[in-house]
């Protein structure tokens, strides 16, 4: 039964100590205490209206859930910012040439760039300046609006800020 104890205490002792710091966001000990996400202004050359506040705000949300860090207006220890480069809708495939001579798309693809700029003032080998793209591919009969928008939008800036993430905060 002594032994038994004493396995168990050696058990807990090594679980504990192999891993040193984690966390199931994939980052590892972070230096900085707060950050900042500028305005991310839309000078793309067709525009939506509202996507540059939606994307600062989901980078936002983004880095609070992932992470302790404190959200500041100025001053941030990280520094996010940059712009919207690029939002264009363009046709993937062809339907076939209909009786009246007719051709259109069967399917289109949204494609949103951000060009991002990341300072981190404690560390300035991590900073970078790079663009991210994604896109989302809707049916041809349907137009980007309304909920069909909503939901390429809502895709493509999960896939970026996860992106923007995973480049300045987990190294991946």
């Amino acid at each position: 039964m002594k032994n038994l104890k004493y396995l168990f205490i050696l058990l807990i002792a090594t679980t504990f100590s192999g891993c040193g710091v984690y966390n199931f966001t994939g980052t590892g000990a972070i230096d900085a205490k707060t950050f900042q996400v500028n305005f991310f202004q839309n000078n793309a050359d067709l525009i939506e209206p509202g996507i540059d506040r939606q994307f600062t705000l989901a980078l936002q949300d983004l880095i609070q859930n992932q992470t302790n860090l404190n959200l500041v207006s100025t001053g941030g220890e990280l520094t996010y910012e940059g712009e919207i480069v690029d939002y264009r809708i363009t046709p993937m495939t062809a339907t076939a040439v209909t009786p009246t001579g007719d051709v259109g798309a069967a399917q289109n693809r949204l494609t949103i760039r951000i060009n991002v700029r990341f300072t981190n003032k404690k560390k300035e080998t991590d900073d970078f300046e790079r663009t991210f793209e994604f896109y989302f591919d809707f049916p041809g009969n349907e137009l980007p609006t309304g909920s069909v928008l909503n939901t390429a939008i809502q895709t493509i800036f999960e896939r970026i800020t996860q992106d923007v993430f995973n480049e300045s905060l987990a190294k991946w």
